[in-house]
């Protein structure tokens, strides 16, 4: 992204996930809030997702119409998801008094590389809603999409990707901050869904929160994170239910403590493949991969590990589940790749600093306790992480959220 300009502390740019977005009555509520914002002398961009399981419903409709879609067209139809929504969201500001326009990720000037599905943004330029924004409108955009500048295609930015678009866009407007509003309690211990005693973080570090992101917490696209700590943007989750903040991310937290450091989440990818790839090294494996991928208009999985020996890469990826069920199918008519065996889980404890190297021993034992056999461990600055059998996968979450609090 370029350059920009000098901090506009007026405005804010919000966030409203899809459950927040779900019925009518929830996008006037969230319209009653942004202009309560508004009346405070605020000035609004609010990015919004697609409507409830609107973007779910979407993709299940075009495998029902074809067994392959075609990229292009399936990206084309996921970003009416969120073009509903910003129509609907103006309107609703503008039945409130306020002056509001939408526009979708190319009028707002996202422009993002050639890739389908999973696009990255290479710039910005919000031509048109510095203009809005001047007038005192509320700029409505819809998350989640973008241009390329050079094929002039429409393209989506991946699961979570309206986080990125709202998180770009602060940035670039210099933003007093990006405000995430979710359903959840901001980013918590762990996934409360399985762990109902897991509780709210009420501050991060952006390199924590990169890490939970990145190891499966599903509370932001990980990506977006990484773009807001790089680009210095202010981020906080609020909560739906009070428009409260649940989770502040920081620059670095401040501890008293010396080379100790506090355990503060466990999160988990349920579904993580392992493939095998023929080549003569490393970097011929991954041309072979990336062919693959573009032979078969597959997405770029996430790769959390790879290792090169003796004429064979071996990878471990994850991602949605579309991504992972096409990329599955593919491998049937590929003999350079394949998979190595039953799909595995990863489970991850996250530290608020660096952890003792020697304490992995003391998480192995626990496991081990318990009847969890970890076949693999990967090392990070903030993380160590285990890669378990699925079916033990809940055991392992489980045991090691016991040591939320605690040192290691």
């Amino acid at each position: 992204m370029t350059p920009t300009k000098p901090s506009d502390k007026s405005i804010l740019v919000q966030k409203y996930g899809g459950v927040c977005l779900a019925t009518p009555e929830k996008i006037k509520r969230a319209a009653e809030h942004v202009r309560s914002l508004v009346d405070q002398g605020n000035r609004l961009v609010v990015v919004v997702s697609a409507m409830g399981p609107t973007t779910d419903e979407l993709t299940k409709l075009a495998h029902e119409v074809s067994h392959h879609p075609n990229q292009r067209e399936l990206d084309m139809l996921l970003t009416a998801g969120e073009r509903i929504s910003m129509s609907l969201m103006s309107m609703a500001l503008t039945d409130l008094g306020l002056s509001s326009i939408s526009f979708t990720g190319s009028q707002a000037g996202v422009m993002t590389d050639h890739s389908y599905s999973n696009a990255r943004i290479m710039d910005v330029r919000p031509i048109r809603v510095e203009e809005e924004l001047s007038k005192n409108k509320v700029v409505v955009l819809a998350g989640f999409q973008g241009v390329n500048p050079e094929s002039k295609e429409i393209t989506t930015l991946g699961r979570g990707g309206t986080d990125t678009t709202a998180v770009a866009m602060a940035a670039k407007l210099k933003a007093k901050r990006c405000e995430i509003i979710k359903e959840v309690s901001g980013v918590c211990s762990s996934d409360p869904k399985m762990i109902p005693e897991a509780q709210g973080i009420e501050r991060l570090s952006y390199e924590a929160l990169s890490d939970i992101c990145f190891w499966g917490a599903k509370v932001l696209q990980y990506r977006c994170v990484e773009l807001a700590q790089r680009t210095q943007v202010p981020v906080v989750i609020k909560r739906w239910e009070d428009f409260q903040i649940a989770t502040e991310v920081v620059h670095q937290l401040r501890s008293d403590s010396m080379e100790t450091s506090e355990v503060i989440s466990i999160n988990s990818h349920a579904e993580v493949d392992h493939l095998e790839i023929d080549c003569a090294h490393l970097n011929e494996g991954f041309n072979v991969f990336k062919t693959h991928l573009s032979q078969f208009k597959i997405s770029y999985p996430q790769i959390l590990a790879s290792n090169f020996d003796n004429g064979k890469i071996r990878l471990m990826v994850t991602g949605d589940a579309l991504t992972l069920q096409s990329l599955r199918k593919s491998l049937e008519e590929e003999l350079k790749i394949r998979s190595l065996g039953e799909t595995q889980s990863t489970v991850t404890v996250t530290c608020s600093g660096l952890y003792r190297s020697e304490k992995i021993f003391d998480l192995i034992h626990m496991l081990h306790e318990n009847g969890v056999k970890a076949h693999k461990i990967l090392s990070q600055a903030l993380s160590v992480t285990f890669g378990v059998p699925q079916a033990h996968r809940e055991t392992a979450i489980k045991v090691l959220h016991s040591l939320v609090g605690r040192k290691l």
